[in-house]
């Protein structure tokens, strides 16, 4: 389960560095803003992959569950 946690949080770091980087803001603000920005943005993408991860992990196991039951 550590790995699977290692994994999200891996990919929310690349996805939120690319769009942090693809971001054309001509505002400079503070770094403390930045910072703020990034692990904001960095939370959002990790939820969201969890969210999608374990939806999807959850709903092959309760197919897979109906199969086996239904083969008995």
């Amino acid at each position: 389960m550590k790995k699977v946690f290692l994994n999200i949080l891996s990919l929310a770091f690349v996805l939120t560095t690319i769009a942090f980087v693809m971001d054309g803001d001509m505002v400079k603000p503070s770094m403390m803003m930045r910072f703020t920005e990034f692990f904001g943005m960095m939370g959002i993408f990790t939820l969201f992959i969890s969210v999608i991860y374990f939806s999807t992990i959850y709903l092959f196991k309760s197919i897979e569950k109906e199969s086996v039951k239904q083969e008995k």
